[in-house]
């Protein structure tokens, strides 16, 4: 069972820079995707990026390429999103997930969520 605890949200004014944090417990990473989502108000849950535990292959939504950077901290077993140049369409709870591969196939854990509000 992994528990996924984010941190970093807030609220920036657009432009403004902000990184989120996931930091994970309760068993190894090796065999997960670790993975950003964000819902905004009304909205569903959408993708935003990912990375690979391993090998740190990333992924991202077209709508945040070039500005939002995941990356992992073995270590620390944390994931990060920096996320630059702010936008107000960027307003959403931002989610952690862990997504099992190979023999952790199957398996889904989400964190509960933080807030970021970016004003225009």
């Amino acid at each position: 069972q992994v528990q996924l605890v984010e941190s970093g949200g807030g609220l920036v004014q657009a432009g403004d820079p902000l990184r989120l944090s996931c930091a994970a417990s309760g068993g190894t990473l090796s065999n997960y995707i670790l993975g950003w989502y964000r819902q905004a108000p009304g909205k569903e849950r959408e993708f935003v990026a990912s990375i690979t535990w391993n090998r740190g292959m990333t992924v991202y939504a077209d709508s945040v390429k070039g500005r939002f950077t995941i990356s992992r901290d073995n270590a620390k077993n944390t994931v990060y999103l920096q996320m630059n140049s702010l936008k107000p369409e960027d307003t959403a709870i931002y989610y952690c997930n862990a997504q099992g591969v190979g023999i952790r196939i199957g398996q889904d854990f989400w964190g509960q969520g933080t807030q970021v509000t970016v004003s225009p």
